[in-house]
């Protein structure tokens, strides 16, 4: 379980992802890259840009949530006690692994970037390159619902998400 610690690095398979992916986003015109400031998440950013040209900009708001003493240990270590989460769903949005972050507070989080970056740029073209957990907050931030409405499911590595955030609405 990494959440927020910051040991792991990418493996070759990770970087030929993230320039698969570049590859497939070079066409699309972003007018910012955002990245998660854990290292795993520059690096991928790093190796996107490298592709499609850009500046990153790093924020701790897109990082993953954080599960406090339970990070780097197994995920089968991580029950519903600790996280809230059973299977695919959220049951408890204030569970909060001893020294980590709750789902509410995760989302809040999450949401705090949205309506910051929806302030400076509009609706304008933004990539994100973030962690699992943080898209699923981010989709349920953006449908306007609260994190436990939203399927907890699988989010592949350098997978591509598009959100549509309804800025006349916030």
């Amino acid at each position: 379980m990494q959440g927020q610690n910051d040991t792991s690095r990418l493996t070759e398979r990770g970087i030929e992802q993230a320039q698969e992916l570049g590859l497939q986003l070079r066409e699309e015109n972003y007018v910012a890259v955002f990245s998660s400031d854990l290292t795993r998440t520059r690096e991928t950013a790093r190796h996107i840009v490298d592709v499609i040209g850009g500046v990153v900009e790093t924020t701790p708001l897109l990082r993953e949530r954080s599960f406090g003493v339970a990070e780097t240990g197994p995920s089968k270590a991580l029950t519903p006690e600790l996280t809230g989460i059973a299977g695919t769903r959220v049951i408890d949005e204030n569970t909060r692994p001893p020294g980590g972050e709750s789902l509410h507070d995760f989302y809040l989080r999450a949401g705090r970037f949205v309506d910051e970056t929806t302030t400076q740029y509009g609706d304008a073209r933004l990539l994100l390159v973030t962690h699992g957990g943080t898209i699923r907050a981010l989709l349920a931030y953006v449908a306007q619902v609260p994190i436990t409405d939203l399927p907890w499911e699988a989010v592949a590595n350098c997978s591509r998400w598009e959100l549509a955030v309804p800025v006349l609405s916030r």
